[in-house]
Parts: structure tokens; sequence; C-alpha cells
């Protein structure tokens, strides 16, 4: 299954991380079509993320990371910190005000990876953007 992620004026087509992430797939799947807003990271570098506050999906670790590259999502199932799904735009440690985080790679940007940058400045200079996720 692909998905479409559009997010502010941009479209992108990504791949879920089934083989890697199969149980946080799942839960995210079970989402679709999932809408809300992207802002700014604050302590993780070049990122944009979607505060879930205390959403459960009923997952835990898998396919882990603290270092998402440009065009990888992440989930952090919550624990420490909230919730969330962050998009690395560029450079990425992820990180919140306890610390350095770890979140499941699930889901990867396969088109449009040249409008990263152009939306990590959106986001950063014009405020909080939509995002959309659906099955295509």
């Amino acid at each position: 299954m692909k998905i479409r992620v559009t997010a502010g004026p941009y479209v992108f087509e990504a791949k879920l991380e089934t083989e890697a992430a199969p149980k946080t797939c799942a839960a995210f799947v079970a989402e679709l079509p999932y809408m809300s807003k992207i802002v700014h990271v604050r302590w993780s570098g070049e990122g944009v993320w979607v505060p879930l506050g205390d959403k459960n999906f009923g997952v835990t670790y898998e396919n882990h990371t603290s270092h998402p590259a440009p065009g990888h999502f992440i989930l952090y199932p919550g624990g420490i910190s909230e919730t969330e799904i962050l998009l690395a735009y560029g450079g990425v440690d992820f990180s919140s005000k306890m610390g350095q985080l770890a979140g499941n790679h699930f889901l990867t940007l396969t088109t449009g990876l040249e409008n990263l940058p152009a939306l990590g400045k959106l986001v950063l200079w014009e405020g909080a953007q939509d995002i959309r996720f659906e099955a295509i």
C-alpha cells in the first residue's frame, strides 16, 4: 500500500515500512485517512511534528531510531514525552525537554523529496500547516 501525504501545499508519496515496523504500520493504517497539523520541532533540529498528546497506538518500540533521515516519518509511542509523529526534512536528533528519544521509523517518502526543505522553512516561518495521510 502506498500513502499520499499532503503537507501544506506539497504532495508526497510514501511507502510503509511493513517489514521493519509491522505493528506500527498496522496501527497507523487503521487511522487512515488521518488529518492533523504539523508544527516545527523545538529540540530535534530540522523536523516537523504532529503532537498527539496521550494518544495510544498500542505499539512499543520497533525499528526505532533517534536519527531519522530526511523523508522518514517516525512514531514516538509515548512514555517519557507525549505521543507524536515526526517527519525529518534535514538533520534530526530526536529529543524532547526530557532528553533524547527514539521513534519507530514506519513511513518513508518516495516522491517530492526536493520539497522537504521548503516545507520545513514554511512551517518554521509561517507556522502550523495542515497534513493529510491517505491510502492510494
